[in-house]
């Protein structure tokens, strides 16, 4: 397990790194993992333990990677593997209307599949019922999606929930590397 933490302590070294990225953090901050590639439980999952927050204008983890400390994203990324055994690593990011536009066309000009999930078909028996929607959620992510997972999409705005993206992988590095090119194109173009 010690690798797993290493990396993705690396992976937030990175993100911290990005002032940039303090954009796109969200209301209910970053929520970064990665986990073993026989992961099992949410317990097994490193994340990181408060999520990422902005301090002082820069992103900066609100405390240590450990495992056990996600229980959203963990249950997400052990959901996606059911449809594709190689992802083992997710961050959360902010979602907004201009924000959207964006993510898409980056999606479409680096060859990145690009999805959504549609609260709003969300069945009523599951709306508002804690853990009951993750199953439906990626089900129906992958079915718009032509039966794979896209690195990249995003779940709309649904009862109680801010709409966020999601980018998913193999490496949390990798994701790191992506979410910062993501934040500093996205500040070239305001600019």
């Amino acid at each position: 397990m010690t690798g797993i933490i290493e990396r993705l302590e690396e992976a937030v070294r990175l993100i911290e790194g990005c002032r940039e990225f303090a954009a796109l953090v969200p209301e209910v901050r970053v929520n970064f993992v990665y986990a073993p590639d026989n992961v099992v439980n949410v317990v097994q999952v490193a994340g990181v333990d408060g999520r990422i927050t902005v301090v002082g204008g820069s992103p900066k983890a609100a405390g240590p990677v450990r495992t056990g400390v996600s229980d959203h994203m963990a249950r997400l990324i052990i959901e996606l593997r059911r449809y594709d055994r190689t992802i083992r690593a997710g961050l959360d990011f902010r979602w907004h209307e201009t924000i959207s536009d964006f993510v898409e066309r980056y999606c479409h000009e680096h060859a990145l599949g690009f999805g959504c999930i549609d609260r709003t078909d969300e069945p009523k028996d599951l709306i508002g019922k804690d853990r009951g929607s993750m199953p439906w959620k990626v089900m129906r992510l992958v079915e718009s999606s032509n039966g794979k997972v896209p690195p990249v999409f995003f779940e709309s705005r649904g009862w109680g929930k801010e709409p966020l993206f999601f980018a998913v992988g193999n490496d949390p590095l990798l994701l790191a590397e992506r979410a910062i090119d993501i934040a500093r194109t996205l500040k070239h173009i305001r600019s």
